[in-house]
């Protein structure tokens, strides 16, 4: 038997990157806003690991203004769903001891 935590991505230890892959993996596209009241988190604490995601190519970020207020809307990358999947693949390994 191998490192059972060995495929596992540490990007995706902080239950807050997980809860927005898993947001983002399911819909089209997220707004900050909406993240931030799904995940009931503050600006700076969302913010920066939506910094973090995007700095491995998991999302990526689009703005623009409605209005006079800006939208900041989050995609997930294909190479964050690969990634996120072979995250939860692992997992689903690891429980299921195989």
């Amino acid at each position: 038997m191998g490192n059972p935590i060995g495929a596992l991505n540490k990007i995706f230890d902080s239950r807050i990157r997980l809860g927005v892959m898993s947001i983002l993996i399911v819909n089209k596209s997220v707004s900050f806003n909406e993240l931030k009241q799904l995940l009931e988190l503050t600006d700076g604490n969302l913010a920066s690991h939506l910094n973090t995601l995007e700095q491995a190519e998991y999302l990526k970020v689009q703005k623009a203004f409605i209005g006079k207020k800006t939208n900041t809307t989050y995609y997930i990358t294909e190479l964050g769903k690969q990634s996120f999947k072979a995250h939860l693949d692992a997992l689903e390994k690891m429980i299921k001891g195989i």
